[in-house]
Formats: C-alpha cells, sequence, structure tokens
C-alpha cells in the first residue's frame, strides 16, 4: 500500500518528488541558537526584531540580551536605524547594514563569527540564495550559520484555511520546508549540517481567550511531537566548506 501511494505521488520516473525530512521531535525555537552560541564569538543578524526590542527587553523574551549571557562576544546587524541605536545606547556593539549587501558587510569589515545567527530573516528576503552566499564572509572558516524560518507545513497554517484566509505574516515574501533549506544552503556552497524543526513558545495571557490559545498550542505540542513535520519552523545549521 505504501509502495503504490509512493509510486501515485511520484509518478514521473525522471524526477524525484519525494524529499526525505528529519524525524526528530521539534525543539523550542530560542534554544537552538542559544545552546550554539554558548562560549563562541556570534554575529547576529536582524537582532532588532522589527522594533519590538523595548517590549521584549521588558518581558525578558529579546533573544540578543539572551545571547549576550552566553556569548562572550556578540555583534548586531540590522537595517533598523532605531533599534540598532537603541542597542549601541544599551551597551551592544551593533551597526546598520542590509544583509543582503555583500559590499556593504564587506566595507564593516567585522571580524569574522565561530556562529552567524539568521532568526527568522530567510523569509522576508527576495534574494534568499544571494544573502546566504553573503554572508559566508562573517564565519571564520570553521564557523556555522544557523536559519530559523516558518514551516510551509505547519499544522496553524493548515487550520486557517478553514477560514478561507492564509496565515503569513504580511511581511513574508517566501516560505520555506526542509528541502528548499537543505538545497537552497547547498547552492549558495555550504555544507548542510543539520536540518531540524521547533516550536514557538509564545507568551500566553490570562484571559479566557488566552486559555483557548493554551489549549490550542497544548494539542499542537502533541501533534508535533508524533509528527514534527508539522511543528511551527524549521532550522537549518550550515558550515563552509572544509579543505
Amino acid at each position: 500500500m505504501r509502495r503504490s501511494f509512493r509510486k501515485l505521488l511520484n509518478s514521473d520516473p525522471s524526477v524525484n518528488w519525494l524529499q526525505p525530512l528529519p524525524h526528530d521531535p521539534p525543539v523550542v525555537r530560542r534554544d537552538v541558537p542559544l545552546a550554539l552560541a554558548r562560549g563562541r564569538r556570534v554575529v547576529h543578524l536582524g537582532f532588532t526584531d522589527e522594533r519590538q526590542t523595548e517590549t521584549k527587553l521588558r518581558e525578558g523574551r529579546w533573544l540578543h540580551a539572551a545571547l549576550a549571557d552566553v556569548a562572550p562576544e556578540l555583534v548586531g546587524l540590522d537595517l533598523d536605524e532605531a533599534g540598532v541605536q537603541q542597542a549601541v545606547d544599551a551597551g551592544y556593539e551593533a551597526y546598520v547594514v542590509d544583509v543582503q549587501d555583500a559590499d556593504a558587510l564587506a566595507a564593516l569589515a567585522v571580524e569574522p563569527a565561530d556562529l552567524v545567527i539568521a532568526g527568522e530573516i530567510i523569509e522576508h528576503l527576495e534574494n534568499p540564495g544571494a544573502f546566504l552566499r553573503a554572508v559566508q564572509q562573517l564565519l571564520r572558516p570553521d564557523g556555522e550559520l544557523v536559519v530559523t524560518t516558518p514551516n510551509a507545513y505547519r499544522a496553524s497554517g493548515f487550520f486557517a484555511l478553514v477560514l478561507g484566509e492564509e496565515l503569513i505574516h504580511p511581511d513574508h515574501v517566501g516560505i520555506h520546508s526542509v528541502h528548499t533549506l537543505r538545497t537552497l544552503g547547498a547552492r549558495a556552497g555550504y555544507r548542510v549540517e543539520h536540518l531540524g524543526y521547533y516550536q514557538n513558545a509564545p507568551k500566553i495571557d490570562t484571559t479566557s481567550a488566552g486559555a483557548v490559545t493554551k489549549a490550542v498550542r497544548g494539542v499542537q505540542g502533541v501533534v508535533s511531537r508524533r509528527a514534527p513535520h508539522w511543528s511551527d519552523g524549521i532550522y537549518a545549521v550550515y558550515s563552509l566548506p572544509r579543505g
């Protein structure tokens, strides 16, 4: 039965339409960069979180601040001038730059890092391949780039279709799967070290709506552990070619 179904889905023998997927249960999204950043020099791209820095700082949810607790050296790069200035005023090393622009990155002359973090950025970019190539210069030869992005097959996206609507951030111009992250990384000249899934850990209020949200997230958590392919997002860990 399974073989017949695979044949039905992959009816063109000249092209393999069915691609392998990870099977490990999802992790909490922020745990991925935090675990990789410990004890390393880190460059954090898009670190101001779309002008939510002040709110996330107040609520203890700003990833950049958490990274500063585990990384001995941390640099933030972002196009948000106000957010960068706020970070500089708070004592962080940060610069305004378009991280898609290889020449602009080169002009900064930032010391290469052990780890570059591109969290929830790639789905906003019109040319993700050019972006991946541009940021290679930010890595030491043995460094790693970690990318996180929403999952094209996340369960909540399918629930929204019941309403006749699409669940997506209004600024997103792309949505990715495990295969697209694997292929983009390889085409941009990286070794794909690891691919996995993550679940978000949103702040939930104490109202009745919050209770409903908590219940739904609980169901989603159970589903994602058993069927990780429907998790909220995906992450990829890339490295530069060896030798």
